[in-house]
């Protein structure tokens, strides 16, 4: 299939490693950085935060696009410029498969209406838990298949289960997306060595979602081989957000750059960094 080449922020090419590009589903996108795009303390913070991070992925949940559409409110949909940005609707909110495919559905159209005739993309969130907002891997499962049968490109949010994951990657979703930690915590990754056997084991796109609070966490997971970061709560609720999107940025490429080098191996005893040889004694 030829790749369609998504070009998002010009500028932002400058960081970009041009011999690894960053593709879900045959799309190219600039950054490996995704933004969500609530708790912000008001549009003008979150539409700062998105440009100085030169993210391509903007995630909405439609849910709470449609609740400020009804109520007459505007929101970060009608003020971001869409001809620079993808929209990634997400299933946020939904308790049950059933509630999720619906959803998918209109967040399809809003796409749509945006000029956005080819983009399929969904972030599935089935979370049947309120209180600690896990994932429900059965009901995620279900909705995947149905979705992608539908011709949805799948981005599915689940815990860090690589059985699960696997499943998700067979069934022909675009990427994996398991939690670090708990959304909204900041915990950072709970769970290095799960993230990593999905990391080894799959052969589509592993996006570390949910759960980073810092630059060092967000960097940890590019060096273990994650393709890339979906961030809300670290930039929107940190003291400054416009500069803390700017710090997430750089970790990012960072953290890939250094996977891709290759760290140097390390050994129990010191390794003198200058020859031995030809010292004046």
């Amino acid at each position: 299939m030829t790749k369609k080449n998504f070009n998002i922020l010009e500028q932002s090419k400058s960081f970009t490693n041009k011999n690894d590009p960053f593709i879900i589903n045959n799309y190219i996108f600039n950054s490996r950085l995704m933004l969500g795009t609530g708790k912000y303390k008001n549009l003008k913070q979150a539409q700062d935060s998105i440009e100085i991070s030169e993210a391509s992925i903007i995630t909405v949940a439609i849910r709470r696009a449609q609740y400020a559409k009804d109520m007459g409110k505007s929101n970060l949909i009608d003020s971001l410029n869409w001809k620079n940005l993808w929209l990634l609707p997400n299933t946020a909110g939904c308790e049950t498969a059933e509630e999720a495919i619906r959803i998918a559905t209109i967040g399809q159209e809003i796409n749509k209406k945006l000029g956005q005739l080819n983009n399929n993309f969904i972030k599935l969130e089935v979370i049947s838990d309120p209180k600690n907002l896990l994932p429900d891997p059965i009901g995620t499962l279900k909705a995947a298949e149905y979705l992608v049968n539908k011709n949805f490109t799948v981005l599915p949010y689940i815990n860090a289960d690589p059985i699960l994951a696997k499943q998700l990657e067979e069934i022909g979703c675009a990427t994996i997306m398991p939690l670090g930690s708990p959304i909204g915590s900041g915990q950072g990754l709970k769970n290095l060595h799960n993230i990593q056997i999905i990391i080894n084991n799959s052969t589509i796109p592993v996006i570390i979602d949910a759960g980073i609070g810092t630059t060092s966490e967000a960097n940890k997971a590019m060096e273990l081989g994650a393709s890339g970061i979906l961030l809300n709560t670290a930039i929107a609720k940190s003291n400054n957000p416009q500069l803390m999107s700017l710090a997430m940025k750089l970790s990012i490429i960072a953290g890939r750059n250094c996977y891709l080098a290759g760290r140097m191996q390390s050994t129990p005893y010191a390794i003198p960094s200058s020859p031995i040889h030809g010292i004046i004694k």
